[in-house]
């Protein structure tokens, strides 16, 4: 803890960089809203929580070196880069065909409030697991936050803090958007809210395919 004290202004770098990055509108903060306003709570924090689930697993690779280790492969990035791609894609395409479709069917409507939970959570889980970008930012939070040779208790200080900051963020991004009136504005406006959902997720799938690692 004394260490942590010497070092209070790194680690607040960190969980201020963590901050502005989990609260941004990027990907995985698309698909919880996604989620939620078309299928409800449940939907939106079941997502919400396979999102904090692949935040998870980037934060102990991190935390055990093994982040740093994969920027030396190259090739797994490079496929993982080129696997969140076309997800986000994948993810436009759906937006589409809902945004295409005149109206919204009873069958539809029932289909996004019982959405398989596990599939849902797999979903979440597959956004935040296929972005490089993950990588690299828990690599800088942990670099950033902790001074060489940081002991345990140091390291559950960084991670837990960013790591329960996310969880308050992704679940607060599922609540609010899971609202009585979001899903009526989303009921009102469903074929331009899906519209500019696929252009999102098309325009994020195309910057991850065309960006640098």
């Amino acid at each position: 803890m004394d260490l942590v004290l010497q070092h209070w202004s790194q680690v607040a770098a960190a969980y201020t960089i963590y901050l502005v990055a989990v609260i941004s509108p990027g990907p995985a903060v698309m698909a919880i809203i996604a989620a939620s306003i078309s299928g409800g709570r449940k939907t939106g924090l079941t997502l919400a929580a396979g999102v904090f689930a692949g935040s998870f697993t980037w934060a102990v690779a991190a935390a055990l070196g093994l982040a740093a280790v994969l920027q030396t492969y190259a090739e797994l990035l490079y496929a993982l880069k080129i696997a969140g791609g076309f997800y986000l894609l994948y993810l436009g395409y759906k937006a589409l065909r809902s945004a295409l479709r005149k109206e919204e069917t009873p069958s539809t409507r029932a289909m996004n409030k019982q959405q398989n939970s596990r599939q849902v959570f797999l979903r979440g889980y597959a956004i935040h697991l296929t972005n490089p970008k993950a990588i690299f930012a828990w690599v800088a939070i942990i670099s950033l936050g902790l001074p060489a040779n940081a002991p345990a208790s140091a390291v559950a200080i960084i991670v837990g803090g960013c790591l329960l900051t996310g969880l308050t963020v992704f679940t607060g991004y599922a609540l609010l958007f899971s609202t009585e009136g979001a899903l009526n504005a989303y009921r009102a406006a469903r074929r331009w809210i899906d519209g500019a959902m696929a252009a999102l997720f098309c325009a994020a799938g195309v910057k991850l395919l065309t960006a640098r690692l």
